[in-house]
């Protein structure tokens, strides 16, 4: 057979329009890829004109790029046409042929070569053109290939293309126009109005508004150092120049007549517009005064020992940023003692000063607030300087006044010593054999000093650590380390054992006679009688619960107790604070005692159904932080026998000065003290079966009595009152605490890690004190509460006094539901009071005891 082309003979309508589509799309992609380095240098420069980057730059070098521009324009432009070449109807037809099965278009032109008569052969030819003529019928457009990226492997039209983007949401077509006024002659061809423009823009941080040249009329004006101002010159190249003297930059300067300026006012000076048009101004700095800072009065200390130093900073423009820096001050410091050596280098204390947020900053007065009672120049001679920074980075700085800088106080002696020891090795690690030898001395007789075990233990511990290290010399680390060991251990002592509500009454009447004798400030006056009377209330909840176990009390042992109200025993702690207050000490102290004397008389009846679950709460918590307390001193016990090992020289005085069981001396028989001394002895100090000495303590055990702890805890969990408020959760997640604690103590324990162990426990321990008192305020919020509503009906009924001698609270709390002064009349209400005690003071018939303490009221009111 022989092919003949007619493709003009084609009746198929579908397969005319695939070959227009075809060639349309064949032209652009012969155009794409003979163009693309023309539209891609139009889009850069278009971009770069709507940016309007001419105007930043200098005119020279806009020339520059122009011509570059265009000669690039012209050499693609060149490029693009010695490529291009028509697509041809037979190219078309030819590439559409090709992307159809069994080339369709070819078959439609073509003609029987033999067999032409023959009926099979034509039948066959004629079924053969009917399926080719199906074929073109389907037929559609080639796409074009528009790629180039063989011919650009850097993606340059890419880059082009998105300045040109960013210039359509940036920039504008009318910045293109700037070109025109750069080209000679062009001056002309400006619409009538100035032949320049500026404006000076004041620092932000003034907060003053942009000034319009245009629009001064004065010859001089005066704007903030540190301003920016902006000149743009429109015209002939030349016409018109700069010429000023503010902006100092001598030969820096460009050339006077280029078209856009742009410079900072550095000092006061002319500026001058020549051409015509042009003006003149002479400009006036207003000079940005540097920051002050000044002190308004001492150092103070806080309640918690937080140093409080008050202070005004001022500024033009407001103070940006502020630092304290505190220099210990070695020639007011008493080189006695531990401060005899010369103290180890130490860096100043630098501290951020507090800047007001939503305040005017050009003068404010702020407190600068901040706890260093664990540095080691704290209750030391300091100098005390300020510096404040402005937003120019101008510096002011107060006098450097000298003080002691504050820290916490300790009122229990103990305390005070090993606090004091602790400043001394933190002056010099070269006084760590004399701070052994003094610690030593104090704790020669723990019976006498020592209210905890865990404390001497502790403290004996740290002693020998010391010695050994002082033995081999003291890294820094390890300085750090027994400097936190004993501030703990000086804070144990303080804070006492909270546990127990006797105990805590008694240490805090002892805190609060010792800040009488060494002069407290007001502040830690109120905190310890606000610590006071929270032991007070605590005590009575104890004395409740022992009434309790002991059973009623006779009616003739209660006719010989005394009854104290509460309004009495309030009235007579609010006296003592107020004689303190005063300075009148020894006043205050004698009622003090006479508080003392007071307590012991007292009588406490309980209803017959006994606590409330609030009181079980608090009495099951006491009594497991009693047991974690006991597990804390057996863990410490078991990690002072790892260490000392048998063989140890050096501790004889220490296996003296202990008992068995790791009792202090004397401590064998003491009563009352439950799991924390006596546990695992019997009454005449042998071991009871199954629970062997401290020798004898496995780790497992240690941790079977925490896992056992941890048990209870959560059982208590689920038996606290106060859902909802925030007392009541306050307390759970202190609960919560304490339990994860019990949980990394027993792990510790099981991996024989006595250390890790010990400090889980201490915080457990701090974590159950917490949970206590925030349980206490939800009793305390019960309480109050349930004074309000049925006063009436259940005073009717025959309950049982409190300790205080009053009817019972509704909820069954220890306390009372009567207002005792109700009504505005408060002083008739106590003149009738105190008409009613002469009168019962007169009657004879009353029991002696009643009697004279009638008359001791008397005499005190």
């Amino acid at each position: 057979m022989t092919k003949r082309r007619s493709p003009g003979n084609d009746p198929f309508r579908q397969l005319r329009l695939a070959l227009r589509l075809t060639w349309v799309g064949m032209l652009a992609e012969r155009v794409t890829q003979a163009f693309w380095p023309l539209w891609s240098v139009l889009l850069a420069a278009a971009a770069a004109l709507m940016l309007g980057l001419q105007d930043h730059t200098p005119l020279e070098l806009v020339w520059a790029l122009s011509g570059l521009a265009a000669l690039g324009a012209l050499a693609a432009l060149g490029r693009g046409f010695w490529r291009f070449r028509v697509p041809r109807g037979t190219e078309a037809e030819d590439r559409l042929d090709r992307t159809i099965p069994g080339r369709p278009i070819s078959a439609l032109g073509d003609r029987m070569a033999v067999g032409a008569g023959d009926p099979a052969a034509k039948e066959v030819w004629r079924a053969h053109i009917a399926r080719m003529t199906e074929r073109v019928r389907d037929a559609h457009a080639v796409t074009p290939d528009l790629r180039v990226a063989r011919r650009d492997p850097y993606a340059l039209r890419y880059v082009a293309l998105l300045a040109f983007a960013m210039a359509v949401l940036f920039g504008s077509v009318m910045r293109v126009a700037s070109v025109a006024e750069m080209t000679p002659g062009a001056g002309g061809a400006l619409a009538a109005g100035p032949a320049w423009e500026g404006w000076v823009e004041p620092p932000a941080y003034t907060g003053k508004p942009p000034l319009y040249l245009g629009d001064i009329n004065q010859t001089k004006f005066a704007v903030p150092e540190a301003s920016r101002l902006t000149i743009r010159l429109y015209g002939e190249v030349g016409a018109l120049g700069v010429t000023e003297s503010v902006s100092g930059r001598g030969a820096e300067a460009g050339s006077s007549s280029d078209s856009h300026q742009s410079f900072e006012i550095a000092q006061s000076g002319r500026l001058i517009i020549d051409g015509p048009g042009g003006a003149e101004w002479q400009i006036e700095v207003l000079d940005d005064t540097a920051p002050s800072v000044e002190l308004t009065g001492a150092p103070t200390r806080g309640v918690s020992g937080e140093m409080r130093q008050e202070f005004l900073a001022r500024d033009d423009f407001g103070v940006q940023s502020g630092t304290a820096r505190l220099m210990l001050d070695l020639d007011a410091v008493d080189r006695r003692h531990g401060l005899a050596l010369d103290p180890e280098s130490r860096p100043a204390i630098e501290l951020d000063l507090p800047i007001t947020i939503s305040g005017d900053r050009s003068e404010f007065e702020e407190t600068l607030i901040e706890n260093l009672s664990q540095h080691p120049w704290a209750t030391l001679p300091v100098k005390l300087e300020l510096l404040v920074q402005d937003a120019l980075g101008q510096q002011g700085a107060s006098v450097a006044a000298p003080g002691i800088l504050p820290g916490r106080r300790f009122f229990d002696p103990l305390a005070g010593a090993i606090v004091e020891q602790r400043r001394d090795l933190l002056w010099n690690r070269a006084n760590a054999p004399r701070i052994a030898q003094v610690l030593r001395a104090v704790s020669h007789r723990p019976d006498d000093v020592f209210d905890s075990e865990t404390a001497y233990l502790k403290l004996r511990f740290a002693l020998r650590r010391l010695e050994v290290f002082s033995e081999y010399g003291i890294s820094d680390e390890q300085q750090q380390g027994l400097a936190q060991v004993l501030w703990d251990i000086a804070v144990m002592i303080e804070d006492g054992n909270l546990a127990d509500a006797a105990e805590r009454l008694r240490e805090a009447r002892e805190r609060l006679a010792e800040a009488m004798r060494n002069g407290a400030t007001e502040e830690e006056i109120a905190e310890l009688m606000q610590e006071l009377r929270e032991a007070m209330r605590d005590y009575m909840r104890q004395l409740a619960q022992q009434q309790q176990q002991d059973g009623q009390q006779s009616a003739e042992n209660q006719q010989n107790m005394q009854e104290i109200t509460g309004d009495q025993l309030q009235a007579l702690m609010d006296r003592i604070q107020e004689l303190m207050e005063q300075g009148r000490m020894d006043e205050a102290q004698e009622l003090l005692d006479r508080m003392a004397e007071m307590m012991e008389n007292m009588q406490v009846t309980q209803g017959e159904n006994g606590m409330d679950p609030g009181e079980q709460a608090m009495e099951g918590l006491a009594d497991t932080l009693r047991q974690q307390q006991g597990l804390s001193d057996d863990t410490f016990g078991e990690l002072q026998e790892q260490f000392n090992q048998p063989g140890q020289e050096g501790d004889g005085q220490q296996q003296g000065e202990m008992g068995q069981n790791g009792t202090l001396p004397g401590q064998q028989g003491r009563e009352g003290e439950g799991n924390q001394m006596g546990q695992g002895q019997g009454q005449n100090g042998t071991p009871q079966p199954g629970q062997g000495e401290r020798p004898g303590l496995s780790q497992q055990g240690l941790a079977g009595r925490q896992q056992a702890l941890r048990d209870e805890l959560n059982r208590q969990q689920g038996n606290l009152p106060g859902a909802g408020t925030p007392e009541g959760d306050a307390a759970r997640d202190a609960l919560g605490r304490a339990g994860r604690a019990m949980d990394e103590a027993e792990d510790a324990l099981r991996d024989n890690d006595m250390a890790g162990a010990l400090d889980s426990q201490a915080e457990a321990i701090e974590a159950l004190r917490d949970g206590m008192r925030d349980l206490g305020e939800v009793l305390a919020q019960q309480q109050q509460d349930g004074q309000q509503g049925d006063a009436f009906s259940n005073r009717q009924s025959n309950r049982p006094l409190d300790p205080l001698g009053r009817e019972a609270g509704s909820q069954g709390e220890i306390g009372t539901d009567e207002q005792l002064l109700q009504g505005d009349d408060v002083y008739r209400r106590a003149r009738e009071l105190l008409d009613e005690i002469r009168r019962r003071s007169g009657d004879r018939t009353r029991p002696e005891g009643e009697l004279d303490y009638l008359r001791r009221l008397l005499d005190r009111f």
